[in-house]
This record gives structure tokens, sequence and C-alpha cells, in this order.
């Protein structure tokens, strides 16, 4: 695995395991909720968080990356923060040393307040939403572009921190599949591209010809996957 020529570190992204939320089939989107100790994972979710860190240690070993070279970066959400949890234990990372990092900007989509504690059954609905226009909000809520906006600045920050790192992105999956939508599209830009950063680069990216179609990078809970 090569580092993106225009990035310091190395990126793999995981949506946190299986949560109390997902079971009860609710949308857990707003801060407020989001970081109550009722919404972490569900037990099925702690044991996907575990073979994700196995997973994700695996990786490290076969790209000879040492663990002090691991930068765990997480969503303050009750779910992400237990699965960041559980995979630096798997890890042997002390989850309150200076290789644990949580990040406001990671945080999951806000989708509103007509959606808010609701079925996820209504997921479909934004998802439609969406695809028509990606710059446009759900009521009360955030847009694809207003994701996309703050993870640039989320990386442009993790970037100006650590240099020469295995970054390790604990987060949600509309976040997620957005984030690699736009890198995505920010691999293929030209070479000879005027943007000198992170937040540059991505905001030339941020078309509804590439912010539309997030969905085809969706991820299952405790997925893991190498983003850049």
């Amino acid at each position: 695995m090569e580092m993106a020529p225009f990035l310091r570190n190395r990126y793999w992204i995981l949506r946190h395991g299986k949560s109390i939320p997902n079971e009860k089939g609710l949308v857990v989107s707003s801060m407020e909720n989001g970081t109550l100790p009722e919404y972490q994972l569900a037990s099925e979710g702690v044991v996907q968080a575990q073979l994700a860190g196995e997973l994700f240690q695996k990786e490290l070993k076969e790209n000879n990356i040492p663990i002090e070279n691991v930068r765990i970066c997480y969503s303050p959400f009750s779910r992400t923060t237990h699965t960041a949890r559980v995979v630096a234990s798997v890890l042997n990372i002390p989850f309150e040393g200076p290789q644990c990092k949580v990040i406001a900007d990671l945080r999951e989509r806000y989708f509103g307040p007509s959606f808010e504690l609701k079925s996820h059954e209504k997921y479909s609905e934004i998802w439609a939403l969406d695809e028509k226009d990606p710059f446009q909000r759900p009521e009360g809520g955030e847009s694809v572009d207003d994701v996309a906006s703050r993870l640039a600045i989320a990386m442009e920050n993790i970037e100006s921190e650590f240099q020469g790192c295995a970054v390790l992105a604990v987060s949600h999956g509309d976040p997620l599949q957005i984030f690699q939508t736009v890198i995505n599209a920010v691999k293929q830009q030209s070479s000879d591209s005027s943007a000198n950063s992170v937040v540059a680069r991505v905001k030339e990216a941020r078309t509804v010809a590439v912010l539309s179609q997030h969905r085809k990078f969706a991820l299952n809970t405790a997925e893991l996957r190498v983003l850049a």
C-alpha cells in the first residue's frame, strides 16, 4: 500500500460496530443523543469491533507499520468511542494516551429533527434526496456537501498534527461513504491541480456528479477499508 502523494499519512476507515440504535432500528444522529451511553455498541458490535481490530493489526503487520506509528481518530459519539476503545485494546494502545484522539468533525451526519429518533427505514428518504441534490439539506440537518466539507477539515487537521502515521478514522456510515466518495475523486484529479491543501482538493471534487454517488461506498457495521 502506497501513501497518496498529496498526503503525509496512510488512512484506514472503520465504521462503528453494531450499535444499540442499530438493534432498535433508530436514527440517532444528533450530538446530544449520540453521546449518550445508552447508545453505545450492542454486544454483537463489541465482538465485531474486536474482529476489526484484529484485521487492522494484521494489515499493519503486512505493511510493516509499527504500533507506535498508529493513530486512532474517532467520532465523539458513544458507538464510535466504544468501537475505538475496543480496537485500541486489541492493539494494546492506551486509549487515554496520545495515540487516540477524538475529533468532533468525524461525528455522524445530522439528519435533522424530523428524522432524529425515528425509524431507520426513513434513511431511504434521505438517500433519495442525496441522489437528486447532494447540496440540499434535510430540514434542519446536514447535506452531503456539508459533511464532505467538515471531513476535509478533519483530515487537514490530522495531516497538520501527524506525519508518517497509519491513521484509523472511526466514524459512521454516511460520513465514511461520503469521505470515500470525495477522496476517490481527489485521487483521480489531475496531478497538475493547483490545490495545495486537502480542503482545497476536496473542494474541487465536491460536485453533484461525485457527491450524489456516495451510496456506492456504503459500509457494513465494523467494516474496515483502506482510504488512502
